[in-house]
């Protein structure tokens, strides 16, 4: 449940009826937004806890939240919740890119990408140190070091970072050198991992499981809010169907309907969600269109021969270049803005 509190009840009075919370057995977790403060309560909260709350001073309101997730849900954070890192902001009016290879194969490869990435006007550089793969014998990954080689390659062009991480022990160690965590398809429930990154203030991308539905999807999301990492974004990257044509079917009714049940930021996986080059650009510009804060798009410099064999759900660089062309022009159309800074490739 949720206690509301106006927001012309001073600061101390709100940290007294947090005590007054927490010494009762639950986890009180506090959301500000512009006309009133909400207080997550979460645990054994029964009637009668119910109605001592509603009696605080201060206290408007106290409502029962049926959903399973409780701080996903606008119930508990009616203002969208916008993700600041450095002078990038995600899940407000700003459209964000992330762009980049599906892995990290070499310094000479990423640090190239990485200026392609930035000449472009995107934001965040993407790639994967630890590689997920469905056969044991697939290109898994350079580990550490291809951290270490991202992180270089972001500082020296000015970009943000993002790669996977897929188990609990390398939480730490991959948000030493990344500024987001991304967690794959198959780990959305990993709840070991999940409870980890709760630990940690870094964001976290958080991918939709290929079977997923949208309830637990969310239910995944709260296991990292609970455990006390407000910075998470939902990432819809298609899912299992019957249609065989493309990889997944990206879900873009997904986008809205999340913005409506949750307050966390939407990014949209067009690269994964169709598993077609083709598609890449239209799919993209639809996610847009249908309100998603951001992007995350794979481009390679050398798309047939990369090392992870997803080469065809890779954009060639003028490929990348003409789609943030294209949002550049489309973003205020959709009540976004697309902030970019160039640079001359």
């Amino acid at each position: 449940m949720i206690a509301i509190i106006s927001n012309k009840t001073p600061e101390e009075r709100i940290l007294e009826i947090v005590h007054y919370i927490e010494k009762q057995g639950v986890q009180a977790h506090v959301s500000r937004g512009v006309d009133r403060t909400v207080v997550g309560i979460i645990g054994n909260a029964n009637p009668v806890l119910a109605e001592s709350i509603r009696q605080l001073s201060g206290v408007e309101q106290v409502v029962k939240i049926s959903k399973s997730y409780k701080l996903a849900s606008r119930d508990f954070h009616p203002d969208p919740t916008v993700i600041k890192i450095k002078d990038v902001e995600i899940g407000g009016d700003q459209l964000v890119v992330m762009g980049g290879p599906c892995a990290v194969e070499s310094p000479e490869q990423i640090d190239e990408i990485a200026r392609l990435v930035k000449a472009s006007g995107a934001q965040v550089l993407r790639g994967g140190a630890f590689k997920p793969r469905t056969g044991p014998y697939s290109f898994q990954g350079v580990g550490v070091e291809g951290l270490v080689m991202m992180a270089e390659a972001g500082r020296k062009h000015g970009v943000l970072t993002i790669t996977e991480v897929m188990t609990p022990e390398y939480v730490e160690v991959c948000a030493e050198y990344a500024d987001i965590l991304q967690v794959g398809t198959r780990n959305m429930q990993n709840f070991d991992l999940l409870r980890k990154l709760g630990t940690i203030q870094t964001p976290v991308l958080l991918k939709r499981g290929f079977s997923s539905t949208y309830d637990e999807f969310l239910n995944a999301a709260e296991y990292i809010l609970a455990g006390g990492n407000p910075n998470v974004m939902l990432c819809e990257r298609g899912i299992r169907t019957f249609e065989s044509y493309t990889r997944n079917t990206l879900d873009l009714a997904a986008i809205p309907v999340l913005q409506s049940l949750s307050h966390l930021p939407v990014i949209s996986d067009p690269s994964h969600g169709t598993g077609r080059r083709e598609l890449v650009e239209p799919m993209s510009k639809a996610s847009v269109a249908a309100g998603a804060n951001g992007l995350i798009v794979e481009m390679h410099t050398d798309p047939d021969n990369s090392m992870t064999g997803d080469g065809v759900q890779s954009l060639f660089p003028d490929q990348f270049a003409r789609l943030m062309q294209d949002l550049e022009k489309l973003a205020p159309l959709c009540g976004k803005r697309f902030d970019t800074q160039k640079q001359p490739v």
